[in-house]
This record gives C-alpha cells, sequence and structure tokens, in this order.
C-alpha cells in the first residue's frame, strides 16, 4: 500500500523541502544505484503487466529514452504479481525524488478494466520518471504522455507524489482503461501525507495547481457520475477514488505536523518521526525512505536516509548518489525474494530449466542480510514495550550522531570534485557511506543478541502464532 509525506520548504528549519516515505510490500528489498546510461536510438523496455498478474494484462515494448539518468531506488521482487524488479521510486542526479502510493479506483472503474491491459505499471512509471524527468512538474508530463501513447496498466489504481527543491504533484492513475489521470501541485507551504494518495475538489477545467486529461471530466458526465448543470463540485475522489476522503490515519500525521510547524519549524528529526512512529511503521514497511530536496553544487552529493526495513526499529542512515557500490549486506538476498524458493545456488540443471537457478550472485549471498538482521530486531521488540524504548532511542542517537557528521562528509566531497578530483570523492562518499551502514547492521545484531536472551530468560518469546505488534492506524 506504502505511504509518502512531503514538507514545503517554508515550514522548515533547514530552508528546504522533505519527502519521506516507505513502501508496504511483504517480499525482499533491496538498495540499487543504478548508473547514467546512453542507450541506442531504436532501443526498448518491457512495460506493464501479465496474464499472472492479479488484474492481467500483456506485457508491450515502448522506447526507451536516448539517455537515462543515475538514480537510487529501492527494488523489490514481487506485488500482486506485477512483474520483478518492482520499484517504488527513489531520487534521481536532477533533484527529482519520487514515491509510489497505493490508491485505490472506485469498484466501477476496476470492474471496467480491460483483461488485455497494456501500457506502463506503476513500478514502470516511477522507474521511468527517476531516469528521466530533470524537475517534478516534467514527470507529471512524462507519465501524462506515457499513459496516453500506451495506456495504463493497473492493479487497482495507484498514484505517486513526485517532488524537486521547488515543487511537488500529487499524481493519481485511476483504473478502467480509459487514461484517467490527474495531479495536484504541492507548494512551499504545503504539508501532504498519502496513504492512500488522495486529491479532493479540482475545478472544471485544468490550472496551475490542478492537470488532468481532456476527457477527465466528460468521461465521469458520459458514465452518468457527474452532472456539470447541477453546480456540484468535481470530487475527485468521491466520483473516481474511493468516497472515503483522507484516511484517519493521514489526518492524524498531518495535523501533528502542521501542529509542530505552528510551534516551531519543522526539523529533520520531526520528518524522521513521521516515518518512523509506531503509529504509523510496523512490519509492512518494507523499509524507508527520507529526502531532503536540495540543489547542491554537484549531483553526486545528492543524498537520502535509508532504513532497511520499516523505520521503526531501523535507524535511518545516508547513501548518496555518488557513492560507486552499496555494501552486499543491503543488497538482494535470496530471504523473502519471491520465486527462489525453487531455486538453487548450483547450475546442474540450468540447461533444461534455467529458473532452477537463483537470481543472487553467490558472492553476495555468503553475506550477512541486513534485511533479515532488522526483521528479527523488529520482532523481538515488538514482543517487549522496554526493548522497543530501548531499541527506538539508540537508533534516534545514531541518527543524530550521523546528522552532526555529515556535513564534514558532503565539504570533504565537495572540495574534491571542485578539485576535479571526482573519483576521490566517490571513494569517501563510498567509505563512509558503507561504515555508517556497515556499523548500523553490527549494532541491530547486538540488540538483537541481548533482546533475544532477555525475552528468552524472562520466557515472554511469543510462541503462540499471533504476532504482538503495537497498534496502528492502518
Amino acid at each position: 500500500m506504502s505511504y509518502g509525506i512531503y514538507i514545503g520548504r517554508n515550514l522548515t528549519a533547514d530552508g528546504h523541502a522533505w519527502l519521506a516515505g516507505y513502501g508496504d510490500e511483504p517480499s525482499s528489498h533491496w538498495l540499487e544505484i543504478i548508473d547514467r546510461a546512453e542507450h541506442a536510438p531504436d532501443a526498448t523496455i518491457t512495460v506493464g503487466v501479465g496474464p499472472d498478474s492479479d488484474m492481467p494484462g500483456h506485457r508491450t515494448q515502448i522506447p526507451q529514452a536516448a539517455q537515462t539518468a543515475r538514480h537510487m531506488r529501492v527494488s523489490y521482487s514481487y506485488y500482486l504479481g506485477v512483474p520483478a524488479p518492482i520499484t517504488n521510486g527513489g531520487l534521481n542526479e536532477h533533484g527529482v525524488a519520487v514515491r509510489d502510493i497505493w490508491s485505490t479506483s472506485c469498484q466501477a472503474l476496476i470492474d471496467m478494466t480491460p483483461k488485455d491491459q497494456t501500457g506502463p505499471n506503476y513500478s514502470d512509471l516511477a522507474r521511468i520518471v527517476v531516469e528521466r524527468a530533470r524537475t517534478a512538474r516534467e514527470g507529471v508530463d512524462i507519465m501524462a504522455q506515457l499513459i496516453a501513447e500506451h495506456g495504463y496498466s493497473c492493479y487497482g489504481g495507484n498514484s505517486h507524489i513526485i517532488a524537486d527543491p521547488d515543487e511537488a504533484w500529487v499524481v493519481i492513475q485511476f483504473s478502467g482503461g480509459k487514461g484517467l489521470w490527474v495531479a495536484e501541485r504541492l507548494g512551499a507551504e504545503s504539508i501532504r501525507a498519502s496513504r492512500p494518495g488522495y486529491i479532493g475538489v479540482v475545478p472544471t477545467e485544468p490550472n496551475e495547481t490542478f492537470l488532468y486529461p481532456d476527457h477527465f471530466i466528460q468521461t465521469a458526465v458520459d458514465l452518468g457520475w457527474y452532472d456539470p448543470a447541477s453546480g456540484a463540485p468535481f470530487d475527485v475522489n468521491a466520483i473516481y477514488g474511493d468516497g472515503k476522503g483522507p484516511w484517519k490515519g493521514m489526518a492524524w500525521v498531518e495535523e501533528e505536523m502542521r501542529t509542530r510547524a505552528a510551534k516551531a519549524p519543522i526539523t529533520f528529526e520531526d520528518v524522521c518521526w513521521a516515518i518512523q512512529t509506531e503509529k504509523l511503521t510496523g512490519d509492512t514497511a518494507g523499509y524507508g525512505q527520507v529526502v531532503p530536496l536540495v540543489h547542491p553544487e554537484h549531483s553526486d552529493l545528492r543524498m537520502m536516509w535509508h532504513a532497511p526495513v520499516g523505520p521503526v526499529t531501523a535507524p535511518l542512515v545516508p547513501v548518496f548518489l555518488g557513492q560507486t557500490e552499496v555494501p552486499d549486506a543491503f543488497a538482494q538476498h535470496r530471504y523473502l525474494t519471491t520465486g527462489e524458493a525453487h531455486r538453487f545456488l548450483d547450475r546442474r540443471k540450468e540447461a533444461a530449466d534455467p529458473d532452477t537457478v537463483s537470481h543472487v550472485a553467490q558472492g553476495i549471498e555468503v553475506s550477512e542480510s541486513a534485511v533479515y538482521e532488522f526483521k528479527r530486531l523488529m520482532h523481538l521488540a515488538f514482543q517487549d514495550e522496554a526493548l522497543l524504548r530501548e531499541v527506538w532511542d539508540h537508533w534516534r542517537l545514531m541518527e543524530a550522531q550521523l546528522a552532526g557528521d555529515l556535513p564534514t562528509v558532503l565539504e570533504t566531497a565537495r572540495v574534491l570534485l571542485e578539485a576535479g578530483k571526482p573519483d576521490l570523492a566517490r571513494r569517501v562518499l563510498t567509505r563512509e557511506s558503507s561504515a555508517w551502514l556497515e556499523d548500523a547492521l553490527q549494532d541491530c545484531k547486538a540488540l538483537v543478541g541481548s533482546g533475544y536472551a532477555r525475552l528468552r530468560q524472562r520466557d515472554i518469546l511469543n510462541r503462540t502464532g499471533k504476532p504482538l505488534a503495537p497498534e496502528q492506524f492502518w
């Protein structure tokens, strides 16, 4: 289902906007940094969903861009049959960040969706925007053009937040095979949470704040869902969506952030809290991301804060666009990777059936799995309130120390870049981020060891088959 929150720059202590969130999927997750690439004029990419997806369709080829941008993202291996690898977005070298968030269409549109639907799916749209967009508005235009030219493959409707240092857009795509989408601009004074993605009343003509295709209003008229003569407002959520308005958790976190903003500018710690609080984040959160929306002097200095599982029990650690690799522990492992249960690190049957060979490199599989270790810590902490508070305090202290170290690392890399030594700058960024991620993993393992021993000794390990977790809004 996923969750995202955008905070406009006029409300923050740092003077820049923030985009934060996580993905809600049950499968494996891994961190990737993808380099800029050049593509041949006739290059294509495969998009859409297949016949085995929960809402079936046909995979098709569409043109690739001449150049795709360097970017970083979290990928994962399964959701509702959408072909892997899947992504909810990330951050690119131009400063465009994307978060994908579920947004259900009304049942009537879902029922209208063709069984042979074609066109980009939600992950394709997120990936293509971070590969191609130079601004958030261009990201909206790219999505609009793709849907108009190639269609849209859905699993019931979806949305994205696309943001850059100047503005952000909520974009909702609807089921039904009718090419329906709508976008709302967010600005410097905005606080917007999405779960699900939500847009309410829009004007009956597009303007600088609301965008949609020419047939957006007319389609509702043709279906008998809206009568312009009535003078009623065009409520997107009521007509094309679930009709529930902003969900309770969205309203709660937005109000909490507005209350904080009224007292003092919103801090980095406030933004992190919005995706860390146990009221919103639990086992379903596959990872965490917090992106400072800034324009540094060099694109290599762009960064995001990353947690390998839901950050309620994991730290957010800086990852730089300029670093050259991700530690093996944070790369793809077989743990929770869909399809790996019938594959082997063994090639003896490869000739007869290539899918018997694992998709994970053997050298990476023998490393520790950060996702596995942090999941262990999460489920220990969820069994004991005192341990949960101890883990929370430990990671918040680590994040504060990292925030203190970060300016020096960025300045060191900047000086090297200005001196024409990009390889040395990238080495610094890679070394520092990798060391921080490794320190977090080692602390996690220590907390797991002590937490397991304490719960076992007190005989309170939960063996009932009924998982314990803090109460959440969703």
